[in-house]
């Protein structure tokens, strides 16, 4: 990643915890000049960007104005999305403030996570926040400050996103917060001229994926790198591997229990998933191609750990979607391109479980113009609308066409959120009580790639589970 799109993941745009992890200012090229037809306003408007009318997004406005006259009105937005990606957000809104007259303010912050809260106790909280994790989630909602959905967000979200997503943002069985943005931690990173070159082929099933590595070590490499140094946040990219294995070897339902701690954090379900997770990381014959052995995992920054793959060194990669901010901007990040993902498959070819992270907006008001702006937000008139105007974005909104994407690693992402057989899961970590989440599971995870055994591991992050 370029020094100015990276920042630190111990304190970084979103705070703390699995967010600042599932998300990177990510510098790429922002197409900000998209011309809106907005014929159902009885209005127009021509952008700057060579956008021709008849490529231009046309935007129904009744969904909008049904909510009455908002011309004039301001909707508050708190985020921790901040320069540069805040730009296309706030292009994005354009279209609804054309349709209705109404003005979005948007505050970015990089201590969004812990002021919010205060602000919420306070009784000064934002009209609306978008919130990393489901945790932070309940959190404001016991507050007793944030306000249900309106019937117009629910209806979006049950006809544009699937019960798993729905399920995160609603509270004691109350609706609260439609999805926003998406990301996909299931992938593992390549060279494509390096699979054409070897004639290796993308693996459809864990069998397969433990088959290629085995061949690649055949071919006389050490296939896997990987780094988990992230300052205060070292060990996070061990959490993932696990979440993912646990996921993929024990299904979602397990997975629901184990973040809720209906079955222990060191039963025999979490216990193959880390012992999955060291029949790769932990076998020297696998890792750290072209950085050293085993232990140089943990002193390997997760920002470094996958560059290898450009260097021929190493030749896949476990990492997030949002790795991609990583490579020089030089680097082409495609199917043909110098290097690319693919699914981390499961069990088998039909069984598509993914693990990964997103935002939802959660209002802390009712009126009018806050709950229309909710509804545009939650529908696929706006998840198209930012997606021309992004990279490194992407959502799980099923109103998404792919092509409007602007880069083929979120047309990758969008394919596997889209898939009518993914079962999606949201990061464990997140979702876990902080002592766990984003302490004890980090610090016993890096020590268990430095030496220490998986029971004791285990053991100690379930002692550290809050009675």
């Amino acid at each position: 990643m370029t020094p100015e799109a990276l920042y630190d993941i111990g304190s970084g745009m979103f705070g703390q915890r699995g967010s600042s992890r599932s998300r990177v200012a990510i510098a790429g090229a922002l197409s900000v000049g998209l011309a809106f037809s907005l014929t159902a306003c009885g209005d127009s408007d021509s952008g700057d960007s060579g956008t021709t009318d008849n490529e231009a997004a046309a935007i129904d406005c009744a969904p909008y104005t049904a909510f009455g006259d908002l011309k004039g009105k301001t909707v508050t937005i708190y985020t921790g999305i901040v320069t540069p990606e805040d730009t296309p957000h706030k292009e994005s809104y354009k279209p609804f403030e054309d349709c209705t007259g109404a003005t979005i303010k948007y505050e970015g912050d990089k201590a969004f996570e812990t002021q919010i809260l205060v602000r919420a106790k306070a009784g000064n909280p934002p009209d609306l926040a978008f919130v990393p994790q489901p945790g932070l989630l309940k959190q404001l909602v016991d507050t007793g400050k944030a306000v249900e959905a309106p019937a117009e967000t629910a209806a979006n979200v049950d006809k544009f996103f699937g019960e798993d997503w729905k399920a995160y943002g609603t509270v004691n069985g109350k609706f609260y917060a439609a999805p926003l943005g998406a990301n996909v931690k299931s992938l593992v990173w390549y060279s494509p001229a390096e699979f054409t070159e070897k004639g290796y082929t993308v693996p459809t099933t864990l069998d397969e994926l433990k088959a290629l590595t085995d061949k690649m070590v055949a071919d006389g490499k050490k296939p896997w790198c990987a780094g988990i140094s992230s300052g205060e946040a070292t060990g996070w990219p061990l959490t993932d591997w696990m979440e993912d294995m646990m996921l993929r070897l024990n299904g979602p339902e397990a997975y629901d229990k184990w973040v809720s701690h209906e079955i222990p954090f060191n039963g025999p379900e979490a216990t193959a998933a880390l012992d999955a997770v060291g029949g790769y990381l932990k076998n020297d014959a696998y890792v750290n191609g072209g950085l050293g052995d085993v232990k140089s995992i943990a002193s390997t920054t997760f920002q470094d750990a996958g560059l290898p793959i450009l260097e021929g060194t190493c030749s896949l990669h476990r990492q997030a979607s949002f790795y991609a901010a990583n490579f020089s901007k030089d680097t082409k990040v495609a199917e043909d391109g110098d290097v690319f993902a693919f699914y981390l498959p499961g069990k088998d070819a039909t069984d598509k479980p993914v693990l990964g992270g997103g935002e939802f907006v959660v209002s802390f008001a009712d009126r009018p113009e806050v709950k229309a702006f909710q509804t545009y937000l939650s529908s696929d008139v706006w998840a198209n609308t930012k997606a021309k105007l992004s990279s490194g974005w992407v959502s799980a909104n099923k109103g998404l066409d792919p092509n409007n994407l602007t880069n083929p690693i979120d047309k990758l992402s969008a394919t596997i959120l889209l898939d009518p057989n993914a079962t999606f899961r949201f990061d464990a970590s997140d979702l876990m009580p902080g002592a766990v989440g984003s302490n004890a599971f980090w610090k016993q995870t890096t020590s268990w790639i430095t030496g220490q055994d998986t029971k004791t591991t285990l053991d100690n992050i379930e002692k550290a589970w809050p009675q």
